[in-house]
């Protein structure tokens, strides 16, 4: 009997002599202060939080470095520059893809010119409807063939080029196309081939 009032003695845990501390009780706060009442009263507090208010010509001063920082900053990316590229154009892989992209010449970036085109036809000349359906679906066509060609063209290029490469073919082709089908001149980072020339 003894035994198993020692087995079961062994198994209980000894009462620590004091009661647990509640999880709140090793952070004391001071008194909250109540809910402001009115909107004017709500702002009189913001600015309160907010310190002191800067002078004009200083708040004016820190604003127009912060426009030359931006302007800077977007500057070197369309540059190039790696360290303020956006993440989905970093890497020497994204560099690769967007020199072979802008050295060719794509009809995927003749959709926005020519659907342009047919839209305002149709809204000058709405007899012509009936034809701009047609074009508007061959062109779609057009298209994808291009957009399947550039982009088996890139993967094989990359495969080439870093055998190492990790990046999944769908991925780079979506990115390829998606360049290509922007306006040259609107491409972020900016064309840094020139067309026709030749990318090793």
């Amino acid at each position: 009997m003894a035994d198993a009032e020692t087995v079961e003695a062994a198994k209980t845990t000894p009462p620590k002599g004091r009661p647990t501390p509640k999880r709140d009780e090793g952070r004391r706060r001071g008194p909250v202060a109540p809910a402001p009442m009115t909107t004017a009263e709500a702002r009189k507090r913001r600015k309160e939080m907010a310190g002191p208010k800067l002078p004009k010509a200083e708040r004016k001063a820190a604003r127009l470095e912060r426009r030359a920082k931006l302007n800077e900053n977007r500057e070197r990316m369309m540059a190039g520059e790696e360290a303020y590229l956006l993440p989905r154009d970093k890497g020497p892989v994204r560099r690769y893809v967007r020199d072979l992209v802008d050295s060719r010449y794509n009809v995927l970036g003749l959709f926005m010119p020519i659907a342009l085109i047919m839209i305002f036809s149709m809204l000058a000349a709405p007899q012509v409807q009936a034809f701009i359906s047609p074009a508007m679906l061959l062109l779609m066509a057009a298209l994808a063939v291009d957009a399947v060609i550039l982009s088996r063209r890139v993967n094989r290029a990359v495969d080439e080029k870093f055998p190492d490469n990790t990046e999944s073919n769908w991925r780079l082709g979506f990115y390829a196309a998606g360049r290509a089908s922007q306006l040259r001149r609107m491409r972020a980072p900016k064309p840094q081939v020139n067309r026709g020339d030749k990318i090793s």
